[in-house]
């Protein structure tokens, strides 16, 4: 198995892109940055040497890698490791409110009251889990 510690990045190293677009990362000359032969974005080293990070991005946030050796990993992953936490508390707590309201009441649409309460609960969990593999790529 691979080790997951970061190691210092070699500013004359071959690199896959961190993008996951099959490019490689050519090192710019004179500067402490790399350049995508895929995708055409830049990357610069920080000054410990061992974190790479997007410099032109359209992303709200600063995008940032580690590399293990093998792989780039993300140096902080915000909120992409809460996503299954926040799908299953979106899915839970509205089946929980709902489907007890619906087994309680009077008459005969206590299939209709189950059937709404688990596509409510459904339906924002989806929206995260899209979300989550949108950001996974």
């Amino acid at each position: 198995m691979p080790s997951q510690k970061a190691q210092k990045i070699d500013l004359n190293g071959d690199y896959p892109c961190p993008c996951r677009r099959r490019g490689r990362l050519v090192p710019i000359a004179l500067t402490e940055a790399f350049g995508c032969d895929r995708c055409q974005q830049i990357f610069v080293v920080d000054e410990s040497g061992y974190c790479l990070e997007q410099l032109a991005t359209h992303y709200p946030y600063k995008q940032a890698w580690r590399w293990t050796g093998h792989q780039w990993n993300r140096a902080s992953p915000g909120l992409r490791a809460h996503y299954l936490p926040m799908a299953l508390g979106v899915f839970l707590v509205p089946l929980v409110i709902w489907l007890p309201l619906a087994l309680y009441s009077p008459g005969p649409n206590l299939v209709l009251w189950a059937m709404v309460a688990v596509l409510l609960a459904m339906l924002p969990a989806l929206m995260v889990w899209l979300a989550y593999r949108r950001d996974s790529r």
